[in-house]
């Protein structure tokens, strides 16, 4: 592509992203997927030299030839894989606002093979991919027989499981819960609430896979892969449904350690993230969704570069 007629119009202020800046202040809702393998999760860290927040930044920023900020709605953890992860863009630009289809495509053929803006809308400069957020939804992939092309997606449990057991087991999770046992603990937030509203869990069958599916208003550090390596451990025979409700209740039982049964960071992926439906929306300019299948659960705000948050 040629960038000489593309960057023109993307030309930054030189100053940096201010909040309370005027009309020049450019906001965009971007909707991605990414294969998490090769990344140590979203959040830009100084220890981690590849992130996908710090992919995206490098993309924007050499589009956009100066300094832009970043918010991501879920904060993914190393390994862990999106198809519905949700951005903001925002810069100070002069002139004209680019056509979405021009950006969508710019930003794109930045980005490395394994990170895609699905979808790029226009959003009043207020708009906030973490914040705004009503809900999330998780999703976890089982696989009930080995794939030679799946691999990088899926946990292989290779045991026969219990379906109806783990089922009845699911079935507890919607409601108000306290998860106290199955976070990890952040030493950087340590008077984090752990109640959580779950709004709903199921499990299904898809041909090989076992899809387990969540939606809560937020996760805390590990939860989903927790209660995951909890449900399998249900339809293994070794946990009854009853000592599940119990460790639900956060109630701790002797002999059980939750964090010995995390499921691996694999099989996650964050499927969408859920905003009020009374937000003014533009026309979207997006592409189809990668054929690809979709912990860090907690979300983050846009880190500046040489900063890293606890992970």
């Amino acid at each position: 592509m040629d960038y000489r007629a593309l960057k023109p119009p993307l030309k930054p202020v030189s100053r940096p992203v201010s909040h309370t800046s005027g009309p020049a202040l450019r906001a965009w809702k971007l909707t991605l997927e990414y294969d998490g393998s090769r990344y140590s999760g979203w959040a830009e860290q100084e220890n981690a030299p590849r992130t996908i927040l710090g992919e995206l930044r490098i993309a924007a920023e050499t589009l956009f030839d100066g300094p832009v900020e970043l918010g991501g709605a879920g904060r993914t953890d190393a390994g862990v894989h999106a198809t519905g992860q949700v951005a903001h863009l925002k810069v100070e630009l002069r002139g004209t606002t680019p056509p979405l289809d021009r950006l969508l495509l710019a930003l794109n053929e930045e980005l490395p093979f394994d990170i895609a803006v699905r979808a790029i809308e226009e959003v009043p400069s207020r708009f906030h991919a973490r914040h705004d957020a009503i809900a999330r939804t998780y999703v976890y992939h089982i696989a009930r027989r080995k794939d030679a092309f799946s691999k990088k997606f899926v946990w292989w449990v290779k045991e026969p499981l219990n379906l109806p057991a783990m089922r009845e087991a699911a079935e507890l999770l919607p409601g108000r819960h306290d998860f106290v046992l199955f976070r990890a603990e952040d030493p950087s937030r340590p008077d984090e609430s752990t109640i959580v509203e779950v709004k709903s869990a199921t499990l299904e069958e898809q041909d090989r896979l076992l899809l387990f599916r969540i939606e809560a208003s937020h996760f805390i550090w590990r939860m989903v892969r927790r209660v995951t390596g909890a449900l399998v451990k249900v339809g293994l025979g070794e946990l009854s449904v009853d000592q599940f409700r119990r460790l639900l209740n956060a109630e701790p039982i002797r002999g059980i350690e939750i964090a010995e049964w995390t499921a691996p960071s694999s099989g996650l992926f964050l499927d969408k993230v859920t905003y009020p439906v009374s937000r003014p929306r533009q026309s979207p300019a997006s592409r189809p969704a990668s054929s690809a299948q979709g912990d860090r659960e907690r979300p983050t705000r846009a880190t500046p570069r040489g900063r890293a948050p606890r992970r």
